[in-house]
């Protein structure tokens, strides 16, 4: 086994509570790899001295391992960019780990995706999702869904799908196949990076290798993971899919005549003096059909499936429905919570999940297909 030069990138933002201890936490597992080991610590000017503790541990003389990179706060992505090219080039390492400096990830799990590493993989994952990895028990309701809901638009938006953990922040990744990647591509700086940099690596043919690990909440200093991140990464995974997948963007295009159908008949259904509850579910039903007959004979023509079309009729319309329940639910829900705003608006928006869901469902059950590279 070669020895490598190693590097842990720790990117932080005020974690003056969690820095030194992390810092010595990995310092004890590395007295027990074979590899020459290092920690950089990307700093985004922590207003709470985050950098000064790091400078004093670098100071007592038995840290020279340790390494740090200041800069400007600009997202957790724009942080790891930083310190991947400071790594690569200043400290030439022929791998770097991504992980967090507040104990989310378990010092003692490094040798684990080092070892990984080691037996070939390119890049590793410390995933929570596969069997043996872990989630907090003490999460709520909505913390488990925010996790879960960020894998699935993670694997079926972006198109990651073998892959059980895509926005996991414990990873050890090849400079190999760093280098071969373009970061300012990307275009991303804050979370989405994650699932940004993974679909990047698969798409070069990187061998990825889950490995199972607990996810642990912090217990000192604050989440940073604000609104914005959230929106970022939605529109980051739609943005992957739509120039990756010429299927998508047939989709997309006829979603788009959906849209139209839907509120060209709505509107002329409320110029009828039809009752909009009832013009509502009557425009949301005529455009999945005229969806459904788009997608089945020009989106996914090419898949063939062994359903016979009366059984792919019979699940569109299962799909059709649970669409229109969705999209008729936000249409009331909006209604009642906002009553003063047209509700063509409403209607619309109500769009966005049917859609959501219309595209999967139908994707991955009705038009089901063996996997293809263009897809």
């Amino acid at each position: 086994m070669a020895n490598l030069k190693v590097v842990m990138i720790l990117p932080t933002y005020n974690e003056r509570d969690n820095i030194g201890s992390i810092i010595d936490a990995l310092q004890a597992q590395f007295q027990h790899m074979p590899h020459d080991m290092h920690i950089l610590v990307v700093d985004d000017s922590s207003p709470d001295g985050t950098a000064d503790v790091v400078r004093q541990k670098k100071a007592g003389g038995s840290n020279a391992n340790v390494h740090l990179l200041m800069g400007q706060k600009a997202g957790l992505g724009a942080a790891y960019i930083r310190g991947m090219i400071h790594a690569m080039d200043e400290l030439h390492a022929d791998a770097v780990f991504e992980m967090d400096a507040d104990f989310s990830h378990k010092p003692e799990d490094v040798p684990r995706l080092m070892a990984a590493l080691d037996e070939g993989a390119d890049f590793v994952i410390g995933s929570r999702y596969v069997k043996g990895g872990s989630i907090p028990k003490e999460w709520g309701l909505l913390r488990r869904m925010n996790s879960l809901g960020g894998n699935i638009v993670g694997r079926y938006v972006a198109g990651i799908y073998k892959i059980r953990d895509c926005t996991a922040g414990f990873r050890a990744i090849k400079t190999s196949l760093l280098r071969k990647i373009i970061f300012e591509d990307l275009r991303v700086q804050g979370y989405a990076f994650q699932v940004a940099l993974l679909h990047k690596a698969v798409s070069l043919g990187a061998i990825v290798k889950e490995i199972p690990v607990d996810f642990i909440d912090r217990t000192e200093g604050e989440s940073k993971l604000g609104i914005s991140d959230i929106i970022e990464f939605i529109l980051n995974a739609w943005w992957i899919r739509l120039h990756s997948s010429k299927t998508f963007i047939k989709f997309a295009i006829v979603g788009l005549s959906g849209v139209i159908v839907n509120l060209g008949v709505f509107t002329l259904l409320l110029q009828m003096n039809v009752n909009k509850y009832l013009a509502s579910p009557i425009s949301i039903e005529a455009s999945i059909i005229t969806n459904f007959l788009l997608n089945n004979y020009w989106t996914f023509r090419w898949r063939q499936s062994q359903d016979r079309i009366r059984i792919k009729g019979l699940k569109f319309n299962m799909v059709s429905l649970v669409s229109l329940v969705v999209s008729y639910s936000t249409f009331v829900l909006l209604s009642m919570l906002f009553p003063a705003t047209p509700p063509e608006i409403h209607q619309l928006v109500g769009i966005a999940p049917a859609m959501f869901i219309n595209y999967f469902l139908n994707s991955y059950w009705t038009f089901k297909h063996a996997p293809d590279p263009k897809d």
